[in-house]
Parts: C-alpha cells; sequence; structure tokens
C-alpha cells in the first residue's frame, strides 16, 4: 500500500513537472527582437500603404493637394504618374517627385511632401474593442489599450506584444506599456495565466 502511494505521488510529481517544463518552454521560445525593432523609432518616418501624403508643388495649385499610397505602396500623381512610394521618407519622394516634374513638365519644380494623416494601427486580444484605429503622433502601447476602451478583465496588463514591418521583414517583440508604436504597428494583449 505504501509502495502504490509513493508511486502515485511520483507519477503526479513527474506530471507536474512535465507541465511547469511545457509551460516554461513556452515562455522561453520567445527571443528579444532584433536591435532594429527599436531603432526603427529614431530614424526617419518610410510611408507605406494607407498613409495620406500633403503634396504641395510652389506655384501649380492643381498638382498640389493631397494623395494616398494604395495597397501596392504607389503614389499616382497627374504628370508624373505612378512612383514607388513604399519605404520611402518624405524627402526621398520630395527629390523623385521634382526629378519626373522637370523632365519635360516643369523648370525648377520645388516639391514639398508631409504626412497629412498616418496610417492606421492595430489592436487585439484582451481589450474591450479590438480593431483597426487611427495612429496619432506620441502614441503608446498604453494610449492604444485606453484607444480600445482599455483592458478586457482578464488582461495580461504588464506588458504587450508588437508586430510592426521593418524593411519588408515582420518583427514582433514582447514590449513595456510605455513602448512608442509606430502607424501600422499591431499590438496583441496576451491573457493572463492566473
Amino acid at each position: 500500500m505504501v509502495n502504490n502511494g509513493i508511486s502515485q505521488l511520483m507519477r503526479a510529481s513527474t506530471i507536474l513537472l512535465l507541465g511547469l517544463s511545457l509551460v516554461m518552454a513556452g515562455c522561453s521560445s520567445y527571443r528579444r527582437p532584433p536591435p532594429a525593432f527599436h531603432e526603427v523609432l529614431t530614424k526617419p518616418y518610410r510611408v507605406d500603404s494607407g498613409d495620406r501624403l500633403r503634396v504641395v508643388v510652389y506655384d501649380q495649385e492643381k498638382l498640389s493637394t493631397t494623395y494616398t499610397i494604395d495597397p501596392g505602396g504607389t503614389l499616382s500623381m497627374p504628370l508624373v504618374g505612378d512612383v514607388t512610394a513604399r519605404g520611402k521618407t518624405t524627402k526621398e519622394l520630395e527629390s523623385i517627385l521634382e526629378t519626373r516634374l522637370s523632365k519635360g513638365f516643369l523648370r525648377n519644380p520645388d516639391v514639398s511632401v508631409e504626412v497629412d494623416q498616418y496610417r492606421p494601427f492595430f489592436i487585439m486580444g484582451e481589450v474591450k474593442t479590438a480593431g483597426q484605429f487611427p495612429y496619432v503622433a506620441g502614441l503608446t502601447a498604453q494610449t492604444a489599450i485606453a484607444i480600445a476602451g482599455g483592458f478586457s478583465a482578464r488582461a495580461q496588463q504588464a506588458s504587450v506584444d508588437v508586430t510592426r514591418q521593418i524593411e519588408g521583414e515582420i518583427m514582433t517583440a514582447r514590449v513595456p506599456l510605455s513602448e512608442p508604436l509606430r502607424p501600422g504597428d499591431t499590438v496583441y494583449v496576451r491573457e493572463r495565466l492566473f
């Protein structure tokens, strides 16, 4: 009878250790993001699909308006045609547009490009209202959660997972709530274990 009790205790301990090791393996499979994940926050903004740009061609009212970058990453503008905008800074776009306009259309064109409206960010998981929301300057994970109505009752509130695309590569990092967000980021609020 004692051997049977010890055997059951050893089986229960083995199952418990196996369960704990699986939980720990799940936690340890998460890797730190490469340095580029945070470095992008200090670099000039690169436009992408969904961004709306204000383009001003000085002394050319008909060309000066807002343009939205299409899902293919292209900016379409009269006289200039289609310009690959995805991944370019506003300064790079100014130079490209000036070059294109100077080829038979305008003499010494002067172009200014600025972001009129950033593409949205996304939030899902344990928040009251998951979905797509307009990006605002200075957005952090905490303010994104507030915009989404706050945490749900089951939310893990110490950190969130943020997924962002950097130079065509998708990266995910577990970050504190004070983490700055970029347009197009996806925030995932995890469910707490206990």
